[in-house]
């Protein structure tokens, strides 16, 4: 307990100096076994961890496990001006307290699921270093290019987004490029940078074919009218979500169970999250309407 809230209490330090600054991107603490190597490759999962879950978990390591090697890094990125979501429940240092906690679970998962534990030092030294970041920017495209001006990582470094479905959907609505609302805007992200994309089956937006059939779109030109060109589909890859018969998880989920069913949080989020929401209770005290 005395650890969680010492955690808690260094972001409530770092996050006011942050927000003081004239940075756009930091970041804030790195999770590693050692001196991180310089990356070759970004990744980028950019959520409001409210809490972090094992959709999360999934979504960054099997992602990873595709490319496990030190030349690899991620980026955890919360935003502390969202476009359509208030901080609300969680505090943003609640969060990132959160976020370093899960990248210890995502790193121990990681070392389990490619062998690299016990006492293989090299083994381990595979496992990539993740950074705890912030950002002051809301969107997405703005998001890409602090970190890629921050001066943090190489100028050069590619950026592979991982996002769910429905982020990409969001990604693709002109109406978040003001004035003129085309995806014109788009040009500089895809010019260096790609999106993997975790499909979303089973709701809203539709059975697999469905999601595939919206690249499939923008591949044929069918958003040339609104700025969108057919060679970005090259640079956006669409991947599995969750199997079958799983059951969903989500942020929602987990914030529910915190409040009224500690026992699903085993499922629901990875072990040191989980700890630190029922030791920390960042949920059940705020009786505002839940936010996704």
């Amino acid at each position: 307990m005395a650890s969680f809230r010492t955690l808690r209490a260094q972001y409530a330090s770092l996050l006011p100096r942050f927000n003081a600054s004239t940075k756009d991107f930091e970041v804030l603490n790195t999770v590693s076994a050692g001196h991180a190597t310089p990356p070759e490759v970004l990744y980028v999962l950019d959520s409001s961890f409210n809490p972090p879950t094992r959709a999360h978990l999934r979504i960054a390591s099997t992602a990873l496990l595709e490319r496990l090697e030190p030349s690899s890094r991620l980026v955890l990125l919360l935003a502390t001006q969202n476009a359509d979501k208030p901080p609300k429940p969680a505090s943003f240092e609640d969060r990132l307290a959160m976020m370093e906690l899960f990248a210890q679970d995502l790193r121990s998962h990681l070392a389990s699921m490619s062998g690299a534990t016990g006492n293989d030092a090299q083994a381990k030294d595979s496992i990539p270093a993740i950074d705890v970041g912030v950002t002051k920017k809301p969107y997405f495209i703005d998001k890409a290019s602090s970190i890629a001006s921050s001066g943090v990582y190489p100028v050069s470094l590619e950026q592979i987004h991982l996002t769910g479905f429905d982020t990409l959907i969001r990604i693709f609505n002109t109406k978040y490029y003001p004035p003129e609302h085309t995806l014109q805007a788009l040009a500089p992200l895809f010019s260096q940078h790609r999106l993997r994309v975790t499909m979303r089956t089973g709701d809203e937006w539709g059975t697999q074919a469905d999601q595939e059939e919206s690249l499939h779109r923008l591949a044929r030109g069918d958003r040339e009218s609104e700025g969108g060109k057919k060679e970005w589909a090259e640079r956006i890859r669409l991947v599995e979500g969750k199997k079958p018969g799983d059951p969903p998880v989500s942020s929602t989920k987990a914030r529910e169970a915190a409040q009224s069913a500690t026992q699903d949080l085993e499922w629901l989020v990875p072990e040191n999250v989980r700890q630190f929401m029922l030791s920390e209770k960042p949920y059940t005290t705020d009786s505002a309407e839940p936010v996704v």
